[in-house]
């Protein structure tokens, strides 16, 4: 009997993923695959909406997900996963780009999502970071990974892994991600 395929939930970060984002491209490219989780308020995030969306979007899904986060869609992540939701034992793995250090962020409209959750993660999971990305140092996204029991892949100086950073639709991230929706497959770098 043949597994069901994934539904990849994306998770934009603060004030969402525009046109040339690698994950707004991943979602033109397969739109039979890759769902947007779309939160009420981008540029105003509630950690309480954001979650809920999240919760929301998994548990409606009705098959194994894979979540696919930038930045605050991380930290998203991490709260909900912390709630210990009874629809997370649906998720299959978590592409983790980017988390942003929001703990450190002079943001207003982002102190509500602090502080960042820092336990273990009820799955497979893989944080990707840019050494030189301006919302989170290397050494506190090693920390973040630490923390969540997920992978870390330092993808170098690409900055905030976002439309800035070049990557165009980001060929590998979807290896990396790849390796989060099959069961069995070990996450490389």
């Amino acid at each position: 009997m043949a597994a069901t395929a994934p539904l990849y939930l994306v998770l934009p970060g603060y004030q969402g993923s525009g046109p040339g984002h690698w994950q707004t491209r991943w979602e033109r490219e397969r739109p039979d695959r890759f769902h947007r989780v779309e939160q009420a308020d981008w540029d105003h995030p509630l950690v309480g909406d954001w979650v809920a969306a999240l919760d929301a979007a998994v548990t409606a899904a009705g098959r194994p997900v894979v979540l696919v986060a930038h930045s605050l869609g991380c930290v998203t992540v991490a709260h909900w996963a912390g709630g210990a939701p009874a629809s997370a034992a649906s998720v299959m793995g978590a592409l983790l780009v980017a988390p942003a250090d929001i703990d450190t962020a002079e943001v207003p409209e982002l102190v509500n999502f602090r502080p960042v959750p820092q336990r273990p993660l009820p799955f497979p999971s893989t944080v990707v970071s840019g050494s030189d990305d301006p919302w989170c140092t290397p050494d506190r996204a090693r920390a973040f990974a630490a923390a969540w029991g997920a992978h870390f892949v330092d993808l170098g100086p690409y900055g905030h892994i976002n439309a800035d950073s070049g990557l165009g639709s980001w060929p590998a991230g979807r290896a990396l991600l790849a390796d989060l929706g099959e069961p069995g497959r070990a996450v490389q770098a």
